[in-house]
């Protein structure tokens, strides 16, 4: 098997924490401009959403979930950027765990909500994410 470019691998590890991270800042930032989903076209997503436990305190808006996409998504890819800037050991393992989360957060998504080719397009960015990590973790061990 070809051995890959570690340079290239680094920027593409970059690409996807940058990528999926400002994605969720910005999916986030629109869940808090607009709690009602109104403005983004999100509000028949609700009813889907109060079928989780406690919707009285979680899924009255789009608090939570905004919430909970900044913290899942976007925190911890910003700092995967960060850790891979800054050539840290655990860069490649954070990139390899970003990858995991995006899939998991897809998972519940396609439990929630019907099968949708943005999730499901989202969920193969995990796969890639996660794969890009294993190769740079690869590239750093030699």
């Amino acid at each position: 098997m070809a051995k890959l470019n570690p340079k290239y691998i680094i920027t593409l590890s970059k690409f996807w924490a940058l990528f999926i991270g400002i994605g969720a800042l910005l999916g986030s930032a629109m869940m808090f401009i607009d709690p009602s989903g109104n403005i983004w076209g999100m509000t028949q997503m609700l009813p889907d959403l109060q079928k989780l436990p406690f919707p009285d305190i979680f899924f009255q808006n789009f608090i939570f979930p905004g919430i909970a996409l900044l913290l899942a998504n976007g925190v911890t890819n910003i700092t995967a950027f960060i850790l891979i800037c800054k050539k840290h050991r655990l860069a490649p393992l954070s990139v390899i765990v970003c990858g995991v989360i995006l899939m998991l957060w897809i998972t519940i998504q396609f439990v929630i909500f019907e099968f949708n080719f943005m999730s499901t397009l989202y969920f193969v960015f995990g796969i890639l994410q996660a794969i890009t990590g294993y190769e740079y973790w690869k590239c750093r061990k030699t």
